[in-house]
């Protein structure tokens, strides 16, 4: 285990999958992070699992659709670690895989919420804090997702968010030009997570039939943001796709 970078992260969604990855592999590389999620003993547990860097971890139980949840988790990181050097965006969530006309509206609003709303009021933060620091500046990773460039059957939720992540980070990278504040998005395609373990036994496919996908350990999606991550600020990833190999990404199917 490194320490004693100096560097500090926000990671939401850091109670499980890909949050719990990138969290982990922050930490074991020196820096400080505020594990940020709804479940206290998830973020806990997420904790535990940081071995001898424990001590550099403190989770702060937070809904992120939450204006007022989202200054504590803020404030809370600002008063314990005295700056913010990066922000991971990485909360999401999605809806029943329901025809399109049959989908709720508010099962439409609760994704939008999570997966979009709660980035931009994460971005509005950071933006503050980084802008305010000493020395300023700071990076932004959105987690957006294989769905920001190709649909799966029915996920119209999840995919025009993710859409919409791709439009968030190009504006936020544009506009945190004039703060030294860096902003690029990661899209992911079968990390090995509790939600991708259906996977193995099939998935819906664009031409209606059902069949397994390959999925990847998710420590390669972990190294790729801590890669990002690491970038000095002159040098921004703007855009990254880690996928299983296999996949039916690339390509007609």
């Amino acid at each position: 285990m490194a320490t004693g970078t100096g560097k500090v992260a926000i990671v939401t969604g850091a109670g499980s999958g890909i949050g719990r990855a990138v969290a982990l592999a922050l930490l074991d590389a020196g820096w400080s992070v505020s594990l940020a999620g709804r479940r206290a003993e998830a973020l806990e547990e997420t904790r535990s699992l940081a071995g001898e860097a424990a001590d550099w971890a403190m989770p702060v139980p937070a809904d992120v659709t939450d204006p007022e949840a989202v200054g504590r988790l803020f404030d809370s990181t600002r008063a314990r670690f005295g700056r913010l050097d990066l922000l991971f965006n990485n909360a999401g969530t999605g809806a029943p895989p329901v025809l399109l006309e049959d989908l709720p509206l508010e099962a439409w609003k609760r994704v939008v919420e999570v997966n979009l709303t709660a980035a931009f009021l994460c971005t509005q933060a950071a933006f503050r804090l980084m802008k305010a620091q000493d020395p300023r500046g700071g990076r932004i990773i959105n987690n957006g997702s294989i769905s920001a460039h190709a649909p799966r059957p029915r996920s119209v939720a999840y995919t025009a968010t993710k859409h919409a992540i791709t439009g968030l980070t190009r504006s936020t990278s544009l506009d945190g030009r004039a703060y030294d504040i860096a902003c690029g998005q990661i899209d992911i395609g079968n990390a090995g997570t509790e939600m991708t373990r259906s996977m193995a036994k099939g998935v819906p496919q664009a031409d209606g039939s059902i069949a397994p996908e390959p999925v990847m350990d998710v420590k390669a999606v972990a190294d790729a943001v801590l890669y990002m991550a690491g970038l000095p600020l002159e040098a921004n990833v703007q855009s990254m796709t880690v996928m299983a190999t296999k996949m039916p990404f690339v390509g007609r199917g």
